[in-house]
């Protein structure tokens, strides 16, 4: 595991700084099933440890997993050059509409 600059894991750390639940489903955990509970570096660089704690999130093992996967998945399905602009207009024909209203 990766240690903070003071030498200790900042899965230690987290765990002594944060309740043992699940930032996302809100699962409780205890001594019995504490290693399914992760640290979750919210801006995805494990090297930003900061002693605050403020680049952590516990998450369950599923949530974790979720995640990433998320990521994954954002960063295969879309480039620069795929994204389009929106060209749908839902007021395109409302002044004709209001006008047509009038007569």
């Amino acid at each position: 595991m990766v240690s903070t600059k003071t030498g200790q894991n900042y899965r230690e750390r987290a765990l002594k700084l944060y309740p043992w639940v699940c930032g996302r489903c809100g699962r409780d955990f205890n001594g019995k099933n504490l290693r399914e509970l992760t640290v979750h570096h919210k801006d995805h660089n494990h090297d930003n440890n900061p002693p605050d704690g403020s680049n952590w999130e516990l998450l369950c093992i599923y949530c974790h997993d979720n995640e990433h996967q998320r990521i994954t998945d954002m960063r295969e399905n879309t480039s620069k050059d795929e994204h389009e602009a929106a060209t749908f207009n839902p007021f395109e024909k409302l002044k004709q509409m209001m006008e047509d209203k009038k007569d």
